[in-house]
């Protein structure tokens, strides 16, 4: 045996699924259908604005200042617009502007698939 310390190495944990876990879904943003039918119910409901918090210490910039599309709540107005300028903030105002499903994704998603067949000619010329 080496000499040295008798601690565990470094990131010895990150194979270990119970620590993965609690990571994945530790600071989980909405997804985008559930992004889709919030703003889909707040235009049923006729409210100008559905995503104005009260003020609330708990949440960063006393939630006053929250991205729709991305579901993130920021710190100042100068956080909220650099990220308005991102990458991933314009990918995701894409992904949320085209439409939900449609009847035929939805049976292709569950296996069932519409066989188109070839026309039969019974007057074949000879």
């Amino acid at each position: 045996m080496g000499t040295g310390s008798l601690s565990k190495k470094p990131n010895s944990r990150s194979k270990i699924k119970k620590y993965k876990r609690a990571s994945w879904t530790k600071n989980r943003k909405m997804d985008i259908n559930q992004i889709q039918e919030t703003i889909e119910n707040a235009e049923k409901n006729g409210k100008p604005e559905p995503f104005k918090f009260e003020y609330d210490d708990e949440l960063p910039g006393g939630g006053q200042f929250y991205c729709v599309p991305t579901s993130t709540h920021f710190t100042d107005a100068k956080a909220l617009s650099d990220h308005m300028k991102t990458r991933f903030y314009k990918k995701r105002l894409k992904e949320i502007k085209e439409e939900k499903y449609d009847q035929d994704a939805a049976e292709a998603a569950g296996g069932m698939t519409k066989e188109v067949l070839p026309m039969l000619n019974n007057n074949k010329k000879k």
